[in-house]
């Protein structure tokens, strides 16, 4: 760990998924909310191709800034430190994929099935997220921000594919 040197400020800002890391109770679901907030404007664009397009779009720049922002961290916080939470912010991203249907929805922030759904999807991201089954915690052992962020992106695409049959079941 680098003790002589500061942490510089954007890897720590994006690793921290904008400061949400610093949260004391539940940094991970902090992480998970901003995503889910962050991208709420996307569900007003009233195109479902729009946002599942850009929805991707952040998923995959945010991604690769947060293998990089990760890597920096555990050089001053150690290995997988909790403060490092844009992975979360991430996986909740793709969970929140087959949410972009809504987008298509007129006002959409006012439905009551659109906040059911975004809730639900929060509960299964972080299910997984904190359980780590069918191959999440191996995700864990690749190397740097890369194993800081895989766990939470399969995590991610097992929430997305169980919301979107629940939506499909239950819609």
């Amino acid at each position: 760990m680098t003790e002589n040197h500061r942490f510089p400020f954007f890897p720590k800002f994006i690793a921290t998924s904008f400061g949400a890391g610093y949260w004391p109770w539940g940094p991970g679901t902090a992480g998970a909310v901003v995503g889910l907030v962050l991208w709420l404007p996307l569900a007003l664009t009233g195109h479902v191709t729009g946002t599942f397009l850009a929805t991707l779009g952040l998923i995959v720049v945010f991604t690769v800034l947060g293998i990089w922002s990760a890597g920096i961290a555990e050089n001053y916080w150690g290995p997988d430190p909790s403060r490092v939470v844009m992975d979360e912010t991430v996986g909740q991203w793709i969970t929140m994929l087959p949410l972009s249907v809504f987008a298509a929805t007129p006002r959409p922030l006012e439905s009551g099935s659109f906040w059911l759904w975004a809730f639900v999807s929060l509960v299964l991201f972080r299910f997984f997220d904190i359980v780590k089954p069918l191959g999440v915690r191996k995700m864990e052992d690749l190397p740097g921000g890369t194993g800081i962020m895989a766990d939470d992106i399969l995590a991610g695409i097992y929430g997305a594919v169980i919301l979107a049959l629940l939506m499909y079941m239950f819609t």
